[in-house]
């Protein structure tokens, strides 16, 4: 039996060994693969970054659920780090009930990494039930839709929400979303109030709001995995979105071997059991 036709029997178990080793090698030795970055991540980047220090507050709406939690957590941490790194203040919510441990999470979480404080530094509003009355409430009152922040204290006790009245003193909102809520912030926040609105996507929703993108409603998109590697490369912070498109990479140089080695050996087999059968000259 010739290489080829060993090739076609290997056992898929082996296969299956080594995709996890390309999925987990790079998490562990990260390879520095190149990050081409593209302009709505930079546009977004530029959005965050032109917010001057200890002023109006960016507002970031954690609204996605743990499912989607290896795309879109990569990003809500760069542009939190982001923020913190410049003295950006922060205010975090959620439109999502699933996303309500995810933003204490990461914004507890980056905050250690910058010595930030709660209710000096950054302040977490929580949940509020309703997508469009919430957001349409915001436009109007903040304090109206949410009186108290996720842990009991009255907004109008926190100087950092001081003047923070609606959306004229938030220079931006990014919605990290797993679904349509990206609409609703358009529809009800962009639309009748102006607010700028940018937001962090799976990789299979990012061609759905390319459009937004053109027309100006959106100022800047983050589309799964790559989008929070792109970021991470702006800011000089590689983390989990970095080292999983090194996986992502890997995986695909992988399958495209085996899949070009296979149709070879498959090919090349057939050839010689062709030849094999035609009677001798």
């Amino acid at each position: 039996m010739g290489l080829l036709e060993k090739f076609l029997q290997i056992d898929r178990r082996w296969i299956f060994l080594a995709i996890a080793i390309a999925v987990v090698v790079p998490f562990f030795l990260p390879m520095g693969l190149p990050v081409v970055v593209t302009k709505p991540v930079r546009d977004l980047y530029n959005a965050v970054d032109a917010i001057p220090p200890n002023s109006e507050p960016l507002f970031i709406s954690v609204d996605y659920a743990p499912s989607t939690i290896p795309e879109l957590d990569p990003m809500t941490l760069a542009v939190l780090r982001h923020a913190f790194s410049k003295d950006i203040r922060v205010v975090a919510l959620t439109l999502d009930p699933a996303g309500y441990g995810l933003a204490e999470r990461a914004l507890e979480s980056v905050a250690r990494e910058y010595g930030k404080e709660r209710n000096k530094d950054y302040v977490y509003l929580g949940f509020q039930p309703g997508i469009a009355a919430v957001v349409l409430g915001m436009g109007t009152d903040i304090k109206g839709v949410f009186p108290e922040d996720a842990y009991g204290t009255p907004l109008s006790e926190i100087p950092m929400m001081d003047g923070i009245r609606n959306y004229d003193q938030i220079p931006l909102l990014i919605t990290m979303a797993s679904s349509g809520v990206i609409e609703a912030w358009v529809i009800y926040a962009h639309q009748p109030y102006g607010a700028r609105i940018g937001a962090g996507v799976t990789a299979v929703m990012a061609t759905d709001y390319y459009p937004f993108l053109d027309t100006g409603q959106l100022v800047g998109l983050l589309g799964g995995m790559r989008g929070a590697a792109e970021y991470e490369e702006l800011i000089k912070h590689p983390d989990a979105g970095v080292r999983g498109m090194d996986s992502q990479s890997v995986i695909h140089v992988l399958i495209i071997v085996l899949i070009v080695l296979g149709n070879i050996a498959y090919f090349g087999s057939k050839k010689r059991s062709q030849e094999a059968k035609e009677p001798a000259a």
